[in-house]
């Protein structure tokens, strides 16, 4: 209690200094108003692109021959695969995906130097889902005046059920957004019938209603909230931004001083800015753009749209707020125009960056090897000796055949002459090369004996080297070993 008094008191301390100003403060409810323009347009249409491939993808097929799955994008975590169209990944691939990655990352830099935050304006899910919501919010509760209004008002019927259902629509995108999330982890058509027989695996009854639940809470009730306090890239994506950024910018040059109503030719010149609010009541994010670029702003550009609807009533020019640098407005302020400029120090670095990584990605892809080989050596015991004067080594093979048809991989050793193979099953059949069948699309291990002739040096410890090939094929690749003999020989003789 006098730890939580103390609190308190520095609290209020804090505020007395901020001259009375709280230090906490409820949210202030959004309320944006539907506007119509370019920008919208443009927005529906980025959100009905990444809506229609987020649920219609995992129904697309993909014919990879019989017993094969055949979803085009599938993550098989049982099978240990991710398929996408024609490749196939497997988790020794997951430098592919750190690449991915990594190419992800610049590109999003590379875009944020050039035009803002317009991935968080248009294709973030975030605002994809959220954008959903509040449309069919003003459907059922009208826009923002309506809303406004009702919220204030008492609980009524109308009230009741506005809210009833617009809750329960929300819930309904909501669940059918968890419900395409598990289609993307197992065959579409089997784990939809699956699901609703009461036949689908517990795990997938969990990340359905873990995804209804934050899709529910995030979209519908974080909204704003979530771009602001959650998403960690406001706090660090104005480092990517320059004077020659592309962002949503209000004309101060022009629309200030602002003015109400009709002009009064008598009264001091003022700004082409009426002081509508237009562009605060239509931000989703509920900021004031005229107070330049700020932390909240999505550069989703629906003020734009408001705005110039305002300016044509006036009978003003249009693009009192538009997409522009800021060395373009001070050159604007001072009578003189600048050229956007791809080129820059920064998107140099971003572009130079992108294209290595996308070079490396391709290139690692491209050379991806179809075969692989992994040796293990016996631990106990670490050679056997042999009553004619050989020694034998036994080694734990693993072989990986990323083709769709049987491979039967020729085993050979280097580095040590005269050297035979032999099969842990068929130990006394000894080979100079060794064929070990793997079946398609598939990992094996075997047991590999290998037998130094009596004639050959002899030393505690000597370097070889396991060479795998594809007769079918041609591909090849070796994993560096060890054989080792006993300790009181030092090499030269047998």
């Amino acid at each position: 209690m006098a730890a939580m008094s103390r609190v308190e008191e520095r609290r209020r301390q804090l505020e007395q200094s901020l001259g009375g100003e709280h230090l906490y403060a409820n949210r202030v409810r959004v309320y944006s108003k539907a506007v119509k323009g370019p920008m919208r347009r443009v927005k529906w249409a980025v959100l009905a692109f990444c809506l229609t491939i987020y649920y219609l993808l995992p129904w697309l097929r993909w014919d990879r021959g019989i017993g094969r799955p055949s979803q085009a994008v599938l993550l098989d975590i049982a099978a240990r695969r991710y398929y996408f169209f024609g490749l196939e990944f497997w988790p020794q691939d997951i430098y592919l995906l750190t690449g991915t990655l990594i190419v992800a990352a610049v590109g999003l830099f590379l875009v944020t130097s050039l035009f803002g935050r317009v991935w968080c304006g248009y294709a973030c899910p975030q605002t994809v889902w959220t954008d959903l919501f509040m449309w069919f919010e003003r459907e059922i509760e009208g826009d923002r005046n309506e809303r406004m209004k009702r919220d204030a008002g008492p609980l009524g019927l109308d009230k009741l059920w506005r809210k009833a259902a617009k809750h329960a629509t929300w819930l309904f995108i909501a669940f059918w957004t968890g419900g395409a999330w598990i289609m993307y982890f197992a065959d579409a058509p089997t784990i939809t019938r699956q699901f609703w027989t009461g036949a689908a695996p517990l795990p997938a009854y969990f990340f359905t209603g873990l995804f209804t639940f934050t899709t529910y809470a995030l979209a519908g009730w974080g909204r704003e909230q979530v771009c602001t306090y959650m998403c960690p890239w406001p706090r660090f994506q104005s480092a990517m931004l320059d004077e020659q950024s592309l962002t949503t910018t209000y004309q101060a040059w022009r629309g200030e001083p602002r003015a109400h109503g009709k002009r009064d030719p008598s009264a001091p010149p003022a700004g082409d800015c009426v002081d509508c609010g237009a562009c605060y009541t239509a931000c989703p994010m509920g900021i004031d753009i005229r107070d330049g670029i700020q932390l909240e702003c999505i550069n989703c550009g629906l003020c734009i749209d408001a705005c110039d609807h305002v300016m044509r009533i006036t009978g003003k020019p249009e693009r009192l707020i538009a997409w522009d640098t800021l060395a373009d407005q001070k050159a604007k302020q001072e009578g003189r125009s600048v050229r956007f400029r791809l080129w820059r120090p920064r998107t140099v670095i971003y572009f130079a960056a992108l294209a290595i990584a996308m070079t490396a990605m391709l290139t690692a892809l491209a050379l991806r090897a179809s075969l692989a080989i992994d040796v293990e050596h016996d631990r106990a015991p670490l050679f056997v000796l042999l009553p004619d004067g050989g020694i034998r080594n036994g080694y734990t093979v693993n072989l990986t055949n990323r083709t769709q048809a049987w491979a039967p991989f020729a085993l050979s050793v280097t580095g040590l002459p005269g050297a035979t193979l032999a099969n842990g099953t068929t130990p006394r059949e000894r080979h100079r090369v060794l064929t070990l069948s793997v079946a398609p699309d598939s990992i094996a291990d075997f047991r590999v004996l290998l037998t130094a002739p009596p004639d050959a040096p002899k030393a505690p410890r000597r370097p070889i080297g396991f060479v795998l090939r594809n007769p079918t094929t041609g591909a090849q690749t070796s994993y560096g070993g060890a054989f080792m003999g006993p300790a009181t020989y030092s090499g030269g003789g047998p």
